[in-house]
C-alpha cells in the first residue's frame, strides 16, 4: 500500500487539507407585509387588514381575491403581534376533568366547531379529577394569557378553589358539573330528566325492581343521575333496587359491578347504568352468566355514545348530546368575553330516549318470548 510521506514535499501538498472561503449565505428572505399583499391583489393595505379580522365590510368577491394573494405570496398572519396590540389573544383555555372518554372527545370537538369559525383555539389540558392540578393548570392558563376558560371541573372542586385559579378574573364557563356556590355560567346536560325517562320506560315495561350501576365520585353529575331515577320511583311508589357503584371510564368498571351484581340468583329485573360504557360492561357479565341482556334483565344507559345502536344487542339509552353541549359553551364563552358585565346564563340540553333491544321493548313488540318481571312495590 502507497504511503504519503512528510518527507516529500510534493505529495505532503497534495495531502494537505486546502481551506477554502465558505459560500455566502442567502441573503435573509424578504419578510411579507400588508403592503405586499395589497400589491399583489390590487388592493389597499386597509382592506387586507379588514380581511384578516374577518370584517363583514368586505365583500366576498375581495376577500377572495386577497385570500388568494396571501397564499400565492406564502404569507403568514403574525397573529402574536396582532394580539399584542390589541391585548387579546384569542386563545381560549379547556381544562377537562378526563380526557379519555367518547364523551369528552365529542365535547371537545363541539368547542373546536365554534372556536375554529370565530378565529379562536384552544388550549386544552386534563385536571385527572385532581383538584390540585386542576389549581396548577388554571394559573398557567392564565400566565399564557388566554381570554377565557371552559371548565369541566373535577371532583371535590369548591368555588374557593375556582376563585383562587383565576376563573374569577377571566371569562368562564363551567361545562357538564355545577360547582356549588360559584357563580359562572353553565352548560350541561340534564341528567336528572334523562334518568326519569329511561327508568320511566322501564317501569311502563312492567319492571318494578329496578337497580342502579356506576358512580364513585362526588359529583354533581351523579347526584342529578340519582335524584332522576328515585323521582320516577317515588312517582310509581317503588323502592330502589340494589345500588352498585364502580367507576365510570371503561367496561371493564361495569363488568365487574356486573358480575357482582348477578353473582347470585336474587337481582333486579332491570339495571339502570351510569352511563353507556358500564352498560356495555354490564351486559358483557349478563352474558357471561347465561343471560340475555333485554330478555332476561333489561339494561339501558346514558349518553348515546355511537357505539350503542351497533352494539349488539343494541343499547337502550338517553342522549346527554355532548358535541351540542361544546358549541353551546363556546358561543356563551365568546359572548362573555364580548361582553363581560352580562347577566349570568345556564343553558340545559334536554334528553331524548332511545329505545333500543337492550330494555326488551323491541323484542315484545315483535313477539318475541320475554321473562316474567317480578319485584316489590313499596
Amino acid at each position: 500500500m502507497a504511503r504519503t510521506s512528510a518527507r516529500d514535499p510534493a505529495k505532503a501538498a497534495a495531502s494537505t487539507p486546502v481551506e477554502r472561503a465558505a459560500p455566502a449565505l442567502p441573503a435573509a428572505a424578504h419578510r411579507l407585509t400588508l403592503n405586499d399583499v395589497a400589491a399583489h391583489a390590487g388592493v389597499s393595505r386597509a382592506t387586507v387588514s379588514l380581511v384578516l379580522r374577518k370584517s363583514p365590510l368586505v365583500k366576498e368577491e375581495t376577500r377572495a381575491k386577497v385570500d388568494a394573494a396571501m397564499a400565492e405570496l406564502g404569507y403568514v398572519y403574525n397573529r402574536r403581534a396582532a394580539n399584542l396590540r390589541s391585548g387579546a389573544s384569542r386563545t381560549v383555555g379547556l381544562v377537562l376533568c378526563e380526557i379519555t372518554t367518547p364523551n369528552y372527545s365529542q365535547l371537545t370537538a363541539g368547542i373546536d366547531d365554534v372556536l375554529d369559525g370565530e378565529g379562536y383555539m384552544a388550549f386544552i389540558t386534563n385536571t385527572a379529577e385532581d383538584a390540585g392540578r386542576q389549581r396548577r393548570v388554571l394559573l398557567r392558563m392564565q400566565e399564557h394569557g388566554v381570554d377565557g376558560l371552559v371548565v369541566v371541573p373535577a371532583e371535590q372542586t369548591r368555588a374557593d378553589a375556582l376563585e383562587d385559579g383565576a376563573c374569577a378574573g377571566l371569562p368562564c364557563v363551567l361545562a357538564q358539573r355545577r360547582v356549588e356556590g360559584f357563580p359562572a355560567d353553565y352548560v350541561g346536560p340534564d341528567y336528572g330528566a334523562g334518568m326519569e325517562l329511561v327508568t320511566e320506560h322501564l317501569i311502563a315495561l312492567g319492571h318494578r325492581n329496578i337497580g342502579f350501576i356506576g358512580g364513585v365520585r362526588r359529583i354533581a353529575p351523579l347526584s342529578e343521575r340519582l335524584a332522576g331515577f328515585h323521582r320516577a320511583l317515588r312517582r310509581h311508589r317503588l323502592k330502589s333496587g340494589p345500588l352498585v357503584p364502580c367507576a365510570v371510564l371503561d367496561r371493564a368498571s361495569g363488568h365487574e359491578a356486573g358480575r357482582r351484581l348477578f353473582a347470585g340468583n336474587d337481582f333486579p329485573t332491570a339495571v339502570v347504568c351510569y352511563n353507556d360504557i358500564v352498560a356495555f360492561g354490564v351486559m358483557l357479565a349478563l352474558i357471561e352468566r347465561g343471560l340475555t341482556p333485554g330478555e332476561d334483565v333489561a339494561v339501558v344507559g346514558c349518553d348515546d355514545v355511537a357505539e350503542a345502536g351497533l352494539h349488539r344487542p343494541a343499547l337502550t339509552t338517553f342522549t346527554t348530546d355532548p358535541r351540542v353541549v361544546g358549541r353551546e359553551a363556546a358561543r356563551l364563552l365568546l359572548r362573555r368575553i364580548e361582553a363581560p358585565d352580562r347577566p349570568r346564563e345556564e343553558i340545559i340540553v334536554p334528553p331524548r330516549l332511545v329505545i333500543r333491544q337492550s330494555c326488551g321493548a323491541l323484542a315484545a313488540r315483535s313477539g318475541a318470548k320475554t321473562r316474567h318481571l317480578q319485584g316489590d312495590a313499596g
